[in-house]
């Protein structure tokens, strides 16, 4: 599980552009069934920390957020309509998601570390997302 709480880190000097831009890039793997039909278990996905650093995730974009009942933890949802009250609101894909806004609420700008961009793996469900 990566470690939510580490600072971001600057690339080194000297870097060029195209290498800058994979320093923000995460992997991370898919573990439950709550976003199928989407995604599945066992699928990698690349996340790109700094989507939101200018602007607020939108509906229907893939996150990847801090579980807010267990921040060790890392959740893949999607994003949803604006609720009545301040926060990101994520859902399942799947019917029956019961770790998303139904049951913590819209969560805090602060705990989505990324939008997931690309399934990677398996090599058969490569896909932009």
């Amino acid at each position: 599980m990566p470690d939510a709480g580490a600072p971001a880190r600057s690339p080194p000097p000297g870097t060029d552009a195209r290498r800058v831009r994979w320093w923000h890039v995460r992997r991370v793997q898919v573990r439950d069934e709550s976003m199928l039909p989407t995604l599945r278990p066992g699928d990698r996905l690349l996340v790109d920390r700094r989507a939101y650093r200018d602007r607020a995730p939108r509906p229907g974009e893939i996150v990847v957020l801090i579980d807010p009942e267990l921040p060790s933890r890392w959740l893949v949802k999607r994003v949803g309509p604006p609720g009545p009250t301040p926060g990101v609101v994520v859902l399942s894909d799947a019917p029956g998601g019961t770790r998303d806004s139904r049951r913590f609420g819209p969560v805090a700008p602060s705990l989505v570390v990324g939008r997931a961009f690309r399934c990677y793996y398996p090599p058969e469900r490569r896909t932009d997302l």
